[in-house]
């Protein structure tokens, strides 16, 4: 009877051994597993920062990312604009591939009661990430739509793109946002509003008081007709323009909002709060924390704390507090103790813009030697940005890439890291950037990339193989304005459509290995390769056309116009008003 105790105490025990030996290899490959930052400044132009060449803005924080990680020389957007080119970094595609893509004038999502936004048939990193046992948050700036039919469906929303947590700005920083400053919203048509309201509210003035006064007969069905006229004609405009500040400024911690309209001077801590946080409260297990910084947009930040700071006045300023904010992140991570699980990552949305200045000063950024920025199409000042990978232990401190990589090719390397497998159902066009970056292949997957200016393909690249060329033809460029001028001033955003955009046959055709800031185009009789080189791009775009599909367009009027009944709202709509509570400062 002992000897049968002995035998199964001893049994048990070996069973005990053998499901502990499998839990602690469970815990190691969980444990394996990075934890990823991403961390996405808006507008940030790639010469504003000092690892990229500036020496007069003061960035040690991003700088250190850079020696202690890798640097991507060539980090291309997939557009120049907020709402496309983050629809493209969220799923690895070209926004054209999900209805993304501007067919005319309005290129980015303008109101959050608006109904157009990243589809809920897309794949985004964080959805793979999530199923994987991930906890996941955004913190900052979405800009992809918020609601499809009604105020709470919440389908654009990041809780329904793999986001377990969100705090932070539906929208985006808008002028409008900032008393004072002006704004961004279709200014013109408001401007037209506005004017035809005050001439029909003339108009039915003269009329009442000719009838009051018996000048002339006027009926009274014909002024009540007008009154309505007049009346809606002046909703029209003042409701919609006038509070563009309640409407599109506000705050919301998941699918509630929190704060309407937001307070701009306690903004960056509390997302700098609200990200420490995060991390602390997943230091256990794995996550995925997007930082979507709200700077460098305007209205810039007046932090008492970088006021006067810079030697670029306000704007560097703002520089600085990022870099700031970058530093906070980093510092945390390292005092947690997760500085080799934790890869982090750094960069801009697309290059900064020229067209934004007042008596002040530059409001936008600086894109180094290269031409052109934000909303100027495929010109390199609009589409390269900083790429910044910080993994110590996996990734070679100071390694510095030469190789056209993407913004895109943030999807897949996240997703091969945390264990996920990539859609099958759809097209990815990024690529694993862990080989490159690792030393295992030199050269990037990228032989082509496609440049769109809206919907419209405005050029692109080639890096043909065994070459160290890069290639780059023109189809069309955005006309410039005033004449002589190196942006489009005049409007202060450069459209694609026609009648905005000059063609070229044959195409204008840069050597970007030779001339990064495309100064002087290639001609026939100067490259004797000239018509073989865009004979195989012509090849490479028909390939590429070839694999679209026709989506609803996101960005079309209908979808981008203010609707009432989508306005997120704190409070009983339309009186829409509510602080955040309890925020530690």
């Amino acid at each position: 009877m002992g000897c049968f105790i002995n035998k199964r105490s001893w049994m048990f025990a070996v069973l005990l051994l053998l499901c502990s030996i499998e839990y602690l290899i469970a815990s190691d490959h969980t444990d394996a597993r990075p934890n990823f930052i991403v961390m996405m400044v808006d507008d940030l132009g790639i010469g504003d920062i000092g690892c990229y060449g500036n020496n007069t803005v003061r960035t040690p924080n991003i700088d250190r990312l850079a020696q202690e990680g890798v640097k991507l020389t060539q980090h291309i957007a997939a557009a120049p604009l907020c709402t496309p080119s983050r629809a493209a970094f969220m799923t690895g595609r070209y926004p054209i591939r999900s209805g993304m893509g501007s067919t005319g004038r309005v290129q980015v999502i303008l109101w959050t009661g608006a109904s157009g936004g990243l589809p809920s048939n897309e794949t985004t990193f964080a959805t793979i990430l999530q199923k994987h046992d991930y906890s996941t948050g955004i913190v900052g700036k979405w800009h992809l739509g918020v609601n499809c039919d009604s105020r709470n469906d919440n389908c654009h929303h990041p809780v329904n793109h793999g986001f377990d947590y969100f705090y932070g700005l539906p929208f985006t920083l808008f002028n409008d946002c900032k008393p004072g400053e002006g704004t961004d919203i279709l200014a013109d048509l408001q401007a037209l509003f506005r004017q035809a309201s005050q001439v029909l509210g003339l108009a039915l003035l003269t009329l009442l008081i000719a009838r009051l006064t018996g000048f002339f007969l006027v009926s009274w069905k014909l002024i009540v007709l007008l009154t309505i006229t007049v009346l809606l004609g002046f909703c029209s405009w003042y409701v919609p323009f006038a509070l563009v500040q309640t409407w599109n400024c506000i705050i919301m911690k998941n699918q509630d909002v929190i704060e309407q309209p937001m307070t701009l001077e306690t903004l960056p801590q509390r997302l700098l709060n609200e990200a420490e946080y995060f991390i602390e409260r997943n230091e256990q297990r794995p996550f995925f924390l997007f930082i979507s910084f709200a700077h460098v947009h305007t209205p810039l930040f007046t932090s008492k704390d970088f006021m006067g700071k810079s030697q670029h006045g306000l704007y560097g300023d703002n520089v600085e507090e990022v870099d700031w904010m970058v530093g906070r992140i980093t510092n945390v991570v390292e005092r947690l103790g997760l500085s080799n699980k934790t890869m982090m990552y750094f960069t801009s949305d697309h290059g900064g813009h020229l067209e934004d200045s007042d008596s002040r000063g530059q409001k936008g950024g600086w894109n180094g030697i290269y031409k052109g920025g934000k909303g100027m199409g495929g010109w390199e000042g609009g589409i390269r940005v900083p790429g910044i990978f910080r993994w110590p232990g996996t990734l070679s401190p100071g390694s510095v890439i030469d190789e056209p990589t993407s913004l895109m090719d943030v999807f897949p390397t996240l997703v091969n890291l945390a264990g996920g497998e990539l859609p099958k159902d759809r097209i990815i066009d990024g690529h694993d950037l862990m080989p490159l970056m690792e030393g295992k292949v030199l050269r990037s997957e990228h032989e082509f990339m496609f440049h769109y200016c809206g919907i419209y393909l405005n050029a692109v690249r080639w890096h043909p193989q065994n070459s160290d060329a890069i290639y780059k033809a023109h189809f069309f460029t955005p006309n410039f304005s005033p004449e002589g001028a190196g942006g489009c001033y005049t409007i202060h955003i450069c459209r694609c459509d026609e009648g905005f955009v000059t063609p070229h046959n044959p195409p204008l055709l840069f050597d970007l290995s030779k001339d990064p800031s495309e100064s002087t185009p290639l001609s026939p009789d100067e490259e004797p390769l000239f018509f073989e080189i865009m004979q195989r791009i012509q090849g490479a775009v028909k390939e590429h056309k070839e694999t679209l599909t026709q989506v609803p367009h996101q960005l079309s009027w209908n979808n981008i116009l203010w609707k009432p009944w989508l306005q997120p709202c704190c409070g009983t709509f339309p009186f829409c008003s509510c602080i955040e509570r309890n925020t530690t400062i």
